[in-house]
């Protein structure tokens, strides 16, 4: 990856034959438009998604064969690991988009609150899933897609699955995104020196995300959307930028607000309390910490 990309969402990426890019929450939106630039540009994607429909039609446009995971349910996300890791020898780009938000406390089928392991705990697993592999890739990096709701956020490692008082879906759905930043702090400290972890706010996007959420639909819904909102592709050009930007070292461990080095919550800086996320995600998925 020699060349810097253009940040705008129609630039032209540098070459990335020989390279293997892998993205979650590949159905629509961000995913699907990150993923369709990786692959014009020569990348071989590995497109992973929760709608067969949608992610199937994605991966036949690509020419490639899709993987179904469905974050709700963490045998999936094992499963989803395993094919990754049978077909792809090396992972330059784990792209750790998918996530949503959920208007009503939910408990899955793993026991978890819903939006905590959509969008923080499946995550958490398929990367410590194809950790080795993206350690043995030179150069590989993880990029996972928070949102400035993280500022909203509160991390309990007492309370993670909300529990506790009335539940209140925008602050779940912020604590998750500020979780994915001590994520990706914490795995920057863990992998430091043989990959690079970033993490980003791409802006407020108009797709379907957020569609169960009654906030979200009105956000996101004409004439609001045509005012506060960006495209996908515009959303997924700051993801796009982390992938191929020449010096990724510079970014290890950061939060960018699009483009931008982004103030995150306070507790973002907290070093024992990320470390103490990722010691209980692991014990929730049953990994090594």
């Amino acid at each position: 990856m020699s060349s810097t990309p253009s940040t705008s969402s129609g630039g032209a990426l540098p070459r990335l034959e020989g390279r293997t890019v892998v993205v979650s929450g590949a159905s629509s939106g961000i995913g699907a438009a990150a993923a369709r630039r990786f692959a014009a540009a020569g990348a071989t994607v590995v497109p992973l998604g929760r709608d067969p429909q949608r992610t199937g039609a994605l991966a036949a446009e690509l020419g490639v064969e899709p993987v179904l995971a469905d974050f709700t349910r963490l045998d999936d996300v094992r499963r989803a690991a395993s094919e990754v890791l049978e077909r792809c020898e090396r992972i330059d780009v784990l792209a750790n988009n998918a996530g949503g938000t959920f208007p009503q406390r939910t408990t899955t089928v793993d026991g978890h609150e819903k939006t905590f392991q959509v969008n923080h705990l499946a995550t958490f697993l398929l990367t410590a899933l194809l950790r080795e592999r993206l350690e043995a890739t030179p150069g590989a990096r993880v990029i996972t897609t928070s949102s400035r709701a993280n500022s909203f956020g509160r991390v309990d490692l007492d309370d993670l699955d909300s529990t506790a008082g009335a539940y209140r879906s925008f602050k779940v759905y912020g604590t998750t995104k500020l979780e994915n930043v001590l994520f990706t702090r914490e795995l920057s400290r863990r992998i430091g020196g043989t990959a690079t972890a970033s993490c980003f706010h791409p802006g407020v996007v108009g797709t379907a995300f957020g569609a169960d959420s009654p906030l979200f639909r009105v956000l996101y819904s004409p004439p609001l959307s045509r005012v506060l909102t960006i495209t996908a592709e515009e959303g997924a050009a700051p993801l796009l930028a982390l992938a191929t930007r020449p010096d990724p070292e510079t970014v290890d461990g950061a939060y960018l607000d699009r483009f931008a080095p982004g103030r995150p919550n306070r507790q973002a800086d907290d070093v024992a309390l990320a470390r103490g996320l990722w010691e209980r995600s692991a014990a929730m998925v049953g990994v090594p910490a």
